[in-house]
């Protein structure tokens, strides 16, 4: 049994069998199917994130504590 992944090496974007050149500078906000992917969590958000990159992530987390 084959797990199905959501990777973003260098300037492509693999999920499952197929890929794709990478929207973001950094892989933030990458659509797939109405979701965008977060790779801090690893894992789709329902809503576009509302930072630039993921330095500003960070920032956040540090100053209050979680996301």
């Amino acid at each position: 049994m084959a797990l199905w992944r959501f990777t973003i090496q260098e300037n492509m974007v693999h999920h499952g069998n197929r890929k794709r050149q990478k929207l973001s500078k950094k892989g933030c906000n990458e659509p797939f199917k109405r979701r965008f992917w977060c790779p801090k969590l690893q894992w789709f958000q329902k809503e576009v994130c509302p930072f630039e990159n993921r330095n500003e992530c960070e920032n956040f987390e540090q100053m209050c504590g979680c996301l």
